[in-house]
């Protein structure tokens, strides 16, 4: 039963709402729970990455004005719905996209721009890591970014002192604690999930690798401490209740959850942490994860990564570096003819309209054939980006067809690392989607669906993304009963009776996606023509 305004007024005031804030990749999202897990208030703040000319980063001082105004926002929204001033919260946690680069000196400085999950430049430490662990190591993360520093002989690198991923960053300064979620933490270092921690061979083998090239450094020294969730992960400091509302009314004291990566509240945010589910994440970028119920047989698959749980349980991902930019670009494009022509039209308006219209499509696009590569994707073999679109000489170009393309290409790449999932017998029991992609009903899941072959659940709570899904995990690390698993948490007290809907893959688009994708595939090759013709 809904809680009355009056009774949300007591929650906010007595302290018994639980915050939840993440850094996207195009938008900082912050959402205030109730005591009962459900969104009160939301706030946030829009901001892009760049191109440096060498690295996609984000401007440093956006790292902090960001989610300072993505609080202000939620505050804000907060005193207009309830009359009230946000003064304190029960729990709080950060999150962040997953990945990259963040290492700091002893004094606590960056010594070089975030270095994104988007970057590719660290081909060769990923090789070479692959090789060194016969364990699949991909270029986004940590691990790879420090050891191509090394390898390039980067001036920072004698002097780090910490490194960590953006919500260890922000965690960082908001508590003071180096510590990181061991979800998040798997997509630094390879992770040993029987001891919930960094794999010692790994670590051991890395520390040879570096001491060889003249680094002093042990990498263990400079990892975060892996925590799990549920437990405290320090608490919000006087700076740190400064930094996030410096308008003075934020109490310091609050108990933060781990710092999480956009995974793994992705996974709290869909009820997914149990084995033989999975969940697909889409925006800038798309990721699928499934939790395992056995070891694969094989760990060195380039297009899987095997990461974890907020709790330490293996999981295979298939990440993508490029989702819905392509779709935004179009749209906006579009946007401005209406406006060209003296007929603008809300851009709200445009999606809704266009993504219907694309399930009235031929069930292939009608030979159309989109490549929607922002930047560089790893799955497809491709280094950087040149975003693609061709079409047959006899393909039927109409809007429906365009639109349904521009979506299903939106998972073409997902759907060929999944077919390395499929032939490794991994069985999934539940799939859910969640992502702004699946805010217009039915169209982006019926078309998920028919690209991964598997149901696809969208839960009510989609649009909600992984902001909610860490305040979640802030309520669990604050009222779990002992003993009370984080499964049994979602599912007793955050997602019963929870109203979802689930679409299972129709024969006719499941046919009509194979045969795009068979296309993707051979425009792909162009692409890497395309590649080496522009490099």
């Amino acid at each position: 039963m809904a809680k009355t305004k009056e009774q949300i007024i007591q929650d906010i005031e007595s302290g018994a709402t639980t915050l939840g804030i993440e850094y996207g990749s195009t938008r900082i999202k912050a959402v205030l729970d109730d005591a009962d897990n459900n969104p009160i208030a939301i706030g946030t703040f829009d901001w892009e990455n760049t191109f440096d000319g060498t690295y996609w980063t984000y401007a440093e001082e956006e790292l902090i004005s960001g989610i300072q105004a993505a609080y202000a926002s939620l505050k804000a929204d907060v005193a207009e719905k309830y009359g009230v001033t946000l003064t304190k919260v029960g729990a709080m946690g950060i999150s962040a996209m997953m990945h990259g680069y963040l290492p700091l000196d002893a004094a606590g400085n960056l010594l070089v721009s975030f270095r994104t999950w988007r970057n590719t430049t660290t081909t060769r430490a990923a090789s070479e890591l692959s090789e060194l662990f016969k364990f699949h190591i991909p270029e986004r993360w940590s691990v790879s970014h420090i050891y191509q520093a090394v390898l390039d002989g980067e001036a920072h690198v004698p002097s780090i002192d910490f490194f960590t991923t953006l919500a260890g960053y922000a965690h960082w300064k908001l508590t003071g604690e180096k510590v990181l979620s061991v979800g998040d933490a798997s997509g630094m270092f390879p992770i040993d999930s029987t001891t919930k921690d960094y794999d010692a061979s790994m670590l051991a083998a890395f520390d040879e690798l570096v001491a060889s090239k003249g680094v002093s450094w042990k990498v263990e020294d400079l990892l975060p401490k892996v925590l799990v969730a549920g437990e405290v992960a320090g608490h919000l400091t006087a700076e740190g209740a400064a930094l996030l509302d410096p308008a003075g009314d934020l109490e310091p004291g609050c108990p933060l959850c781990p710092p999480e990566g956009d995974a793994g509240t992705g996974m709290i945010a869909t009820n997914s942490v149990a084995q033989r589910t999975g969940n697909v994440s889409a925006g800038t970028s798309v990721f699928s994860m499934v939790v395992l119920e056995h070891a694969l047989k094989d760990s060195t698959s380039p297009e899987i990564d095997l990461v974890t749980t907020p709790v330490g349980d293996p999981v295979a991902m298939v990440h993508c570096n490029n989702c819905t930019s392509d779709i935004n670009d179009w749209v906006d494009l579009l946007a401005d003819y209406s406006r060209v022509m003296g007929q603008p039209v809300d851009k709200g308006d445009i999606y809704v309209k266009l993504f219907n219209e694309a399930l009235t499509g031929d069930k292939d696009a009608g030979g159309l054939v989109s490549l929607p590569f922002i930047s560089g994707e790893t799955v497809m073999g491709v280094q950087t980006g040149y975003p693609l679109f061709v079409r047959r000489q006899n393909a039927k170009f109409t809007i429906a067809n365009f639109m349904r393309m521009n979506i299903m290409a939106a998972f073409g790449a997902l759907a060929a690392g999944n077919e390395a999932l499929r032939a490794q017998d991994v069985k999934i029991d539940k799939l859910y989607g969640h992502g702004g992609i699946f805010k217009t009903p039915k169209v982006a899941q019926s078309l998920l669906a028919a690209a991964l072959d598997a149901p696809v659940t969208v839960m009510a709570t989609a649009g909600e993304g992984g902001a909610w899904g860490q305040a979640v995990a802030a309520s669990y690390m604050l009222n779990k009963a002992d003993g009370e698993t984080l499964a049994d948490f979602l599912n007793d007290r955050v997602f019963a009776g929870m109203e979802g809907t689930t679409l299972a893959p129709d024969a006719d688009d499941v046919a009509g996606y194979k045969a795009f994708l068979s296309s993707f595939k051979q425009a792909n090759e162009a692409e890497k023509a395309a590649e080496k013709s522009f490099a």
